[in-house]
């Protein structure tokens, strides 16, 4: 899987992409990242990449020229499966989404900017529009980096132990059990019995039990969606 990041500040995403499995899978060749510097396609001595709204208002927007630029040239080099936004308004990130797009095999990642981009952006070039919460960050890096880790742990081969994301919260709409490990005795405190008992069976429902459990004390909402 490759996915490109379009973003005015690349600074951002160095660290998230350079450590842990992330890293992992690009040294594995499992998936590669690669963040493009907006501002190589601005115009003007200072590289413009933004501009005041026409009507007025507070606020910069990226410009449509720049984003463009990029998205073609990059389209000219591959085919891409989605173009996705990174916007407080776009569709809330779920497990599901990430699920479908870890099937990609190219994903272009657009991060927006002080007030925004040009709404021609939205309606014309981009595929998908995706929001990591329902609060507003300084810009779609972060939110970036978010959606490529939910997404590149996904694929086979990147994590150690493959079942691990299969067992994760969410992917059957509970959350996780709870986790022990050594000492089984710690100070009086001690791990449930059954995860010492070594009996397979017995250990897996009392795990979908603690998950069901958890999941109505925690997120109840996860249930109602999955009887609806």
């Amino acid at each position: 899987m490759r996915i490109d990041i379009i973003t005015c500040v690349p600074d951002l995403l160095t660290s998230p992409f350079s450590h842990s499995i992330l890293k992992r899978a690009e040294d594995k060749g499992l998936a590669k990242v690669v963040v493009h510097n907006l501002r190589e396609y601005g115009s003007g001595k200072h590289s413009n990449v933004d501009d005041y709204a026409f009507g007025g208002g507070a606020g910069m927007v990226l410009m449509i020229e720049p984003i463009d630029s990029c998205i073609s040239k990059l389209k000219s080099e591959r085919n891409y499966d989605e173009v996705i936004y990174l916007s407080p308004d776009g569709e809330l990130l779920k497990q599901n989404i990430s699920n479908e797009l870890s099937l990609k095999n190219n994903i272009i990642m657009l991060c927006g900017h002080y007030k925004g981009v040009d709404e021609r952006v939205r309606e014309h070039l981009i595929t998908k529009e995706i929001s990591i919460g329902d609060y507003v960050l300084s810009g779609g890096e972060l939110a970036a980096a978010v959606l490529a880790d939910s997404i590149i742990r996904l694929i086979p081969g990147v994590l150690n132990d493959e079942t691990s994301a299969l067992t994760d919260s969410f992917q059957d709409d509970l959350v996780s059990p709870p986790v022990y490990t050594r000492p089984a005795d710690y100070n009086g405190l001690k791990v449930p019995e059954v995860l010492t008992s070594g009996h397979e069976a017995k250990i897996q429902q009392w795990r979908f039990e603690q998950a069901v459990k958890r999941t109505k004390e925690r997120r109840p909402d996860l249930l109602k969606n999955k009887e609806e």
